[in-house]
């Protein structure tokens, strides 16, 4: 039972720095940071139970970029000044001692922000109300407010937001980037059709869409140079759309992949609610798929209900490198682990994320 017969537990490098295997922990917003957005030693020691447990990959919840927009949540952890990155030197440190490596990924929530404690309005692509409601499992309420037309300016201070973070993190011991482009933030927010409804450069078809988040990687990218992974994570669904598809099916795949894979991207981390099923009604290819048609020679990571070792395996067996776990890992945070050693697997606690989605006592138990 112990032995690997799809590659789990083999070792692969991502743009130089080496990951133990192929199962990582997803980025999952636990709203555990203190006010004023630093890092705690329970999140030091929530993220250091993965890392003891085996997962070779540790990916940050989505941590805020400037000292603007960008926040999206109460009590979610920030990179924007030397204090913030500080704080976040105990939680690499605790990975590092158990073997793992682990990536900041950096979110800007745009339209979709429910708490920013600097500013008390929101900025999008255009200005077109969010779909949805806030989620008050981070503190929200209500209907998201009408943003204001981001403009030349505020988007050149936001991709500067990215990349100034970037450096900051790599600084405090981080492996390597990822860039929030999914789940209907910003950058999301700039690729989602009805979200961006700019006649400028930044807006038209999809692959005119793509340009923010070419401008923000390529930023990113000057910033901490050559050697460090950077990559992008990017969905369909997102948290106040949980159904939305691409409405070019997969030419839009082809526009959005095809182009971080000419811009050099170091990985895609792709998220749908299932990652093996079709990414569109009446098609036969998931996402994960068409992100291997269209970018051939990129890395990929997978996420999106595995919840065994089978079910991580077919996911490999459809194009990803590397599979990224959510509830899963909050259910078994040794879930590697646990596989190798042919172990049971604890089912999943809805009560982990509610009343508020933040890091509960029981998750840091021994």
């Amino acid at each position: 039972m112990g032995t690997d017969t799809k590659g789990l537990f083999t070792a692969i490098d991502i743009n130089g720095v080496t990951l133990r295997n192929r199962l990582a922990v997803a980025p999952m917003t636990r709203v555990s940071a203190t006010e004023e957005g630093a890092a705690t030693e329970i999140m030091a020691r929530y993220y250091e139970r993965f890392a003891h447990g085996g997962f070779g990959l540790l990916i940050t919840e989505g941590i805020y970029t400037d000292q603007a927009f960008s926040q999206g949540y109460l009590h979610q952890p920030g990179i924007t000044d030397e204090a913030q990155a500080q704080a976040w030197r105990p939680v690499v440190d605790a990975a590092h001692q158990h073997g793992a490596r682990i990536f900041a990924q950096l979110m800007h929530a745009g339209a979709i922000s429910q708490g920013n404690r600097f500013r008390n309005t929101t900025i999008g692509p255009s200005a077109v109300q969010p779909k949805g409601q806030q989620m008050e499992f981070y503190y929200g309420k209500g209907a998201y407010r009408t943003p204001a037309a981001i403009t030349e300016e505020q988007i050149a201070e936001a991709v500067e937001g990215f990349a100034a973070s970037a450096a900051r993190a790599v600084a405090a011991g981080f492996d390597g980037i990822e860039i929030h482009g999914a789940n209907g933030y910003l950058i999301d927010q700039f690729l989602t059709d009805y979200a961006n409804q700019r006649s400028d450069r930044w807006g038209g078809d999809t692959r005119q869409r793509t340009a923010f988040v070419r401008t923000v990687f390529e930023a990113v990218r000057a910033k901490v140079g050559s050697s460090v992974p950077v990559g992008v994570r990017i969905s369909q669904g997102k948290v106040n759309d949980f159904t939305h598809k691409w409405a070019g099916r997969e030419q839009d795949a082809k526009a959005i992949f095809g182009t971080l894979a000419e811009a050099g991207i170091s990985y895609i981390h792709v998220t749908e609610h299932k990652a093996w099923e079709p990414a569109f009604d009446g098609s036969q290819d998931s996402l994960v798929a068409l992100a291997r048609r269209y970018a051939p020679q990129v890395p990929l990571i997978a996420n999106g209900g595995v919840q065994d070792r089978a079910q991580a395996q077919e996911v490999l067996a459809v194009g990803a490198q590397i599979v990224a776990l959510g509830k899963a890992a909050l259910a078994n945070p040794d879930f590697p682990n646990r596989i190798q050693a042919a172990q049971e697997l604890a089912g999943f606690d809805q009560a982990i994320l509610g009343p508020i989605a933040n890091i509960k006592p029981t998750e840091l138990a021994a």
